[in-house]
């Protein structure tokens, strides 16, 4: 039998194992990596996810490879939100049971596969050429919910058709035009998405010298405000001889909303029977006058280090955040998550599921939509690989018991 003939059949009896157990555990890419090795193959990109970012810098424009990136200021928040997850130790527990493993969350009503969503990332297009739609099909094909920008380069209607029966979720960047912004929330029901993730940390864009060493930012060359043109209450607003920098125009006139106030969340409350998530929460009392004005869940961010420099750690963040709205509010994380011990990590500390960012664009870059595909196939099964290691049949199981602090234990 010859090796390609070995591998074959190994992953013949592989598929009949998984087909007598009901289960496909995300951990079985690990051994499917190893099997193809007997045929001598080997993963197109690294399984090593921080990897990416230096190998995606070699095939992005400078510019666009900077855009996505790039942190604010210094970047000592984007440090921080890493050095955060440095802090914390797991803590294994054995003979725990663990033969089959449960990653399924529920959160707003809705079953979800895994407790990570893609995270909602602007202006994809900078990274590749059919951006949201390649990404939005490889987070479908590995069940994974995906959370569209409302800067996407993309209608969400586009996005939608992509995405098939996948739960898909919308971020919100407020408009200050009251009509432009009724009308992108209630197109998104219409669109099948399920939930309104609406960004508060973004009043004005942050201080990023990346950015503005290279004069760049993607909305201004009209990539990234597809959910505007696509939209009649924006339409509406242009001169009716203007071209694509008459649209460009109109949405840096009213693409952001310093004025906003938690007096204002009501507003979208009459727009949308959804349920509603703020994104960008840090300090425990804005996550309770959240609460308290409407939104049914938190999600703790901080933009990745990208809108302050000088910022606390969102991972720092998050047990606070969780303790001030109680064990039943739906509180999601995001900022610095890398890898599925990450996960673990943030999920022990209080979160229900994570948003995950900037590796998966970077998978998007290297490789389209089967780059994408990749990057989540690996953050999963290490995260599935963490429960095991650890003793975790279930997501339920993760708790603050499994987490000791960076140095010498004491229990």
């Amino acid at each position: 039998m010859t090796t390609a003939e070995q591998a074959q059949a190994a992953e013949q009896a592989q598929a009949a194992e998984q087909a007598q157990t009901g289960q496909v555990a995300r951990a079985e890419m690990v051994r499917e990596i190893y099997l193809a090795g007997i045929a001598g193959k080997k993963p197109k990109l690294s399984t090593d996810l921080t990897t990416l970012e230096d190998a995606a810098r070699a095939v992005m424009e400078p510019h666009a490879h900077a855009y996505v990136a790039g942190d604010a200021g210094t970047g000592t928040t984007g440090s921080a939100n890493r050095e955060a997850f440095e802090q914390w130790r797991l803590l294994p527990r054995m003979w725990k049971g663990v033969s089959e493993r449960d990653l399924s969350v529920s959160l707003l009503g809705q079953h979800l596969d895994v407790p990570v969503l893609l995270a909602p990332v602007a202006a994809q297009t900078v990274a590749h050429p059919e951006g949201e739609l390649a990404s939005v099909r490889g987070a479908a094909e590995v069940g994974v919910p995906f959370v569209l920008s409302s800067f996407s380069s993309h209608s969400m209607e586009d996005v939608a058709k992509e995405a098939g029966s996948q739960p898909r979720w919308y971020q919100l960047y407020w408009p200050n035009d009251p009509e432009v912004a009724e009308s992108l929330v209630r197109r998104v029901s219409v669109a099948g998405y399920t939930a309104i993730v609406v960004t508060v940390d973004n009043p004005t864009f942050g201080y990023r010298p990346s950015d503005l060493d290279a004069a760049y930012i993607p909305f201004v060359h009209g990539q990234g405000i597809a959910n505007f043109t696509s939209d009649p209450a924006f339409q509406a607003g242009l001169p009716a001889d203007g071209g694509a920098m008459a649209a460009v125009g109109h949405w840096a006139k009213i693409s952001s909303n310093p004025t906003l106030t938690w007096d204002d969340l009501p507003r979208l409350r009459q727009w949308t029977d959804l349920p509603i998530l703020i994104k960008g929460v840090q300090h425990p009392d804005d996550a309770r006058r959240a609460l308290a004005a409407g939104a049914d869940g938190v999600v703790v961010s901080n933009h990745g280090g990208r809108q302050l420099d000088g910022g606390v750690a969102a991972l720092d963040a998050l047990p606070a955040v969780r303790a001030a709205v109680g064990p039943g509010v739906p509180v999601l994380m995001d900022s610095g998550v890398r890898t599925g011990t990450d996960v673990v990590k943030a999920l022990a500390l209080g979160a229900d599921a994570v948003l995950y960012g900037r590796p998966y664009v970077y998978g998007l870059a290297l490789d389209g939509q089967a780059g994408v595909e990749h990057v989540l196939r690996c953050l999963l099964a290490d995260l599935d690989l963490a429960m095991t290691l650890t003793g975790c049949p279930s997501i339920a199981d993760i708790t603050r018991e499994l987490l000791a602090p960076r140095g010498p234990l004491t229990i």
